[in-house]
């Protein structure tokens, strides 16, 4: 009875951290990812959008456990495995954020200009003020808890309709999910990157925390809610590939400019086009408030005045990212490329986790599976050897 007592009271804050980081990974760079590489490679992306949910799973159940297990964020395990680990991650992840922040508010900008004809500057502003309003509230998190869980259940069901509106090649995309033409390393690595890289990685998990989810006894639930927000996130990235593949295959005009939009015009008219305008712009705000809530909590390790101007400084955080994306436009471009970035952060922010699995100043009693450490560090060596791959090939050939 006690335990039952104890997961209803904690129901609420499980199903925010599960939509936090499915829907905060369902951003606008995911709508263009999802497009552009379907675009390239065909029926052939269902088997890198396979591959890409099994590692998320692999990352997410890892992650969480530990760091419930643990009680501490991410920065704080990377610093009691080895002191100055946790800032530089902090660094890289608030960085990286950064650049996802942009992306994001790129994405909403753009589905207000669907939607009205707002101009790219002004519908980055307006989305950024309505993102960082909700930071102006003495009950954050319950109130972001539910701004993203609402907006997160009508984007799915409006890219289901324009999924089943573009008539795909359903069985020719099961069969290429499992038997692929070509495998596409990039494509692989920015999928990773943007549904479980960066700050992504931590947001479920830190969000837990903050609810005071912390202790061996919550494990079971951490476990099961990090595997339900990677199956939303699959759920989408199916759906969004079905859409996009059923409109190439027929034949539709792709545009270069705004590809994701294209998707949704071809399945359905003029009303597909505005749906799209929806489904971004809430993709886009959603993701800001994710982002910057996820980012911040990393720099709590740097100063305890964090805590104290938390809120501030996220509205600190959004108000930058708005005037950096103003500043420097282009955010289809934006929104491809943060998620390669992201992907190189995952490997030494995942082997900083794992490695802390064996620390007992981090997790105390607490065994960590073998299966589960064996996984992980697979991944990390997969993404590790795929990241430096892709750095090579864009940067330096």
């Amino acid at each position: 009875m006690g335990e039952s007592k104890v997961e209803n009271r904690f129901k609420g804050s499980y199903l925010g951290a599960i939509f936090l980081m499915a829907i905060t990974a369902i951003g606008p760079g995911f709508l263009m990812q999802t497009t552009v590489f379907t675009q390239k490679t065909g029926a052939s992306f269902g088997f890198v959008i396979l591959a890409s949910l099994v590692i998320d799973i692999l990352v997410q159940i890892n992650v969480w456990r530990i760091i419930v297990a643990s009680g501490m964020r991410g920065q704080e395990i990377g610093n009691t495995v080895l002191p100055g680990l946790g800032y530089f991650i902090s660094i890289l992840i608030v960085m990286g954020g950064l650049c996802f922040n942009i992306g994001n508010i790129a994405g909403a900008s753009l589905g207000l200009n669907v939607l009205f004809g707002t101009p790219i500057e002004a519908g980055a502003i307006s989305s950024g003020i309505i993102a960082l309003s909700i930071f102006c509230f003495k009950q954050i998190g319950k109130i972001m808890d539910s701004f993203v869980s609402s907006f997160g259940i009508v984007r799915i069901l409006l890219a289901v309709f324009v999924a089943i509106a573009a008539m795909p090649p359903v069985g020719e995309a099961v069969v290429k999910s499992f038997v692929p033409d070509q495998i596409d390393v990039v494509a692989l690595i920015t999928l990773i990157g943007g549904s479980v890289g960066g700050y992504i990685t931590f947001s479920g998990g830190h969000r837990l925390l903050d609810a005071g989810i912390k202790g061996l006894k919550f494990i079971p639930q951490a476990t099961r809610s990090a595997i339900s927000g990677i199956l939303i996130t699959g759920v989408m990235r199916v759906v969004l590939f079905l859409g996009a593949l059923g409109v190439i295959v027929h034949g539709h005009f792709i545009d270069p400019a705004n590809p994701a939009a294209s998707v949704f015009q071809a399945a359905a008219g003029n009303i597909g086009y505005k749906l799209f305008g929806i489904v971004i712009w809430s993709a886009g705000t959603t993701s800001v408030i994710g982002c910057a809530y996820t980012s911040v909590s990393f720099l709590k390790s740097f100063s305890k005045k964090v805590d104290e101007y938390y809120s501030k400084i996220i509205i600190g955080f959004i108000i930058f990212s708005t005037i950096v994306f103003v500043m420097v436009g282009q955010p289809v471009k934006v929104l491809v490329v943060v998620g390669t970035i992201n992907g190189f952060i995952l490997p030494l922010a995942l082997a900083s986790i794992l490695v802390g699995a064996y620390n007992k100043k981090v997790v105390g009693e607490y065994k960590h599976p073998v299966w589960m450490t064996v996984t992980g560090v697979l991944v990390v060596a997969i993404m590790g050897y795929m990241s430096v791959r892709t750095f090579i090939n864009q940067f330096l050939m």
